[in-house]
């Protein structure tokens, strides 16, 4: 894309990673599914490739998409979402402290209470939404604060901007799990050092790929070692995956407009229902955390959670009974997903038995009221 204007996210979306192939014209990228590359007979590598573990075009496109899209200066794409996070904190040394969330992403809490923490990493977790309690976990050997908003399963929501001045006052750094809120919220904007998303979910956005990605504001050294760490350990992403998510990434802003605007219907039809305790969702102006989400986020996303009045048996129930609604693990697709997150997360005591959480998808969001409607009132 040749323009000295700044564009918008919309239009950056349809073109960031995208060039016209110089061999054919064709407009749509080619997938690179070469593992090697001819050497030089000098030795050298005129194109820059060498092996397919270490960078490969169609990878490379991908990362220089998804770095212009978050506004970062570089990016590296992994087969997960967890392979991007266990490359950050391998990135750092054992002794390292990290300070995390309290309600966070329960793969991440497992990769951090079982693999790195017995591989010498200090973790303690806070809950992100008190500053306070957040300042009187730091300490010297403190290198990393892991945001996650909103957090996952109760969409709790943590101020990034004030998280990343507090890591940055210590001589740390702030890394931000944007995977629920792509678009909607700029982390790096807000200060945070890196990004991770797991590109399984919205970007990808059809449940057909897995991958994850890390996205740095600058070019450091710690970000340098997770590159390295790419190439050596190899949990990279195929080409054809490379290519999936990058055509996901083209209707991307469209798809979170009618995710968030879809999600706010469900919203606020939940908060009047006589069956349902309680909604989790940051659109809500009674949702706790609603004034900050209000001023990081340009839209409120496409997840929500809530708890049906009876606790397990009564929220079972409800997800045994919807059409529409798939019972399934994820989230980000076309499809709406809706999950018993307890039976996900197995013995945690901070899920309540009653909490169901909803992935909004496209459908028209009258069908999904009514969907909701028929299973909360059989």
């Amino acid at each position: 894309m040749k323009t000295d204007r700044k564009i918008r996210i919309e239009t950056l979306a349809v073109h960031a990673g995208h060039a016209i192939d110089p061999a054919t014209g064709a407009v749509a990228p080619p997938i690179h599914l070469s593992t090697t590359f001819e050497r030089e007979a000098e030795g050298g590598y005129a194109h820059g490739y060498i092996y397919a573990r270490s960078a490969n075009p169609t990878r490379h496109a991908l990362e220089e998409g998804l770095a212009a899209l978050e506004g970062g200066e570089e990016a590296a794409a992994f087969s997960s979402g967890l392979a991007a996070s266990s490359a950050i904190l391998q990135a750092l040394a054992p002794g390292d402290h990290v300070i995390a969330p309290t309600d966070v992403y329960h793969g991440m809490t497992k990769l951090l209470r079982e693999v790195f923490m017995r591989w010498g990493l200090e973790v303690s977790f806070v809950d992100m939404t008190m500053p306070d309690e957040i300042k009187q976990a730091v300490r010297p050997q403190t290198k990393l604060f892991w945001v996650e908003t909103p957090s996952n399963p109760r969409l709790k929501i943590t101020d990034i901007a004030q998280v990343a001045e507090i890591a940055h006052a210590t001589g740390a750094l702030c890394a931000c799990d944007n995977t629920w809120a792509p678009i909607v919220q700029r982390p790096l904007d807000l200060g945070a050092d890196l990004v991770m998303h797991a590109t399984t979910k919205y970007l990808g956005g059809h449940s057909d790929v897995t991958g994850g990605v890390v996205i740095a504001k600058a070019k450091t050294d710690l970000f340098e070692r997770v590159r390295e760490i790419q190439a050596t350990g190899g949990a990279v992403p195929s080409p054809f995956d490379c290519w999936l998510i990058l055509r996901g990434m083209r209707s991307l802003p469209c798809r979170m407009r009618a995710h968030s605007e879809n999600a706010s219907k469900v919203a606020i039809w939940l908060a009047d229902h006589a069956r349902v305790e309680s909604v989790h969702y940051p659109g809500l102006t009674s949702h706790a955390g609603h004034d900050v989400a209000a001023r990081q986020m340009s839209a409120f996303s496409g997840m929500l959670s809530f708890e049906v009045r009876g606790g397990r048996e009564a929220a079972l129930g409800v997800a045994a009974r919807t059409a529409i609604f798939i019972r399934a693990t994820s989230l980000g697709g076309v499809e709406s997903l809706i999950e018993h997150r307890a039976s996900i997360k197995g013995e945690d005591p901070r899920t309540p038995q009653g909490l169901l959480r909803l992935s909004i998808g496209l459908e028209h969001p009258d069908d999904l009221i009514e969907d909701l409607a028929q299973a909360l009132e059989s």
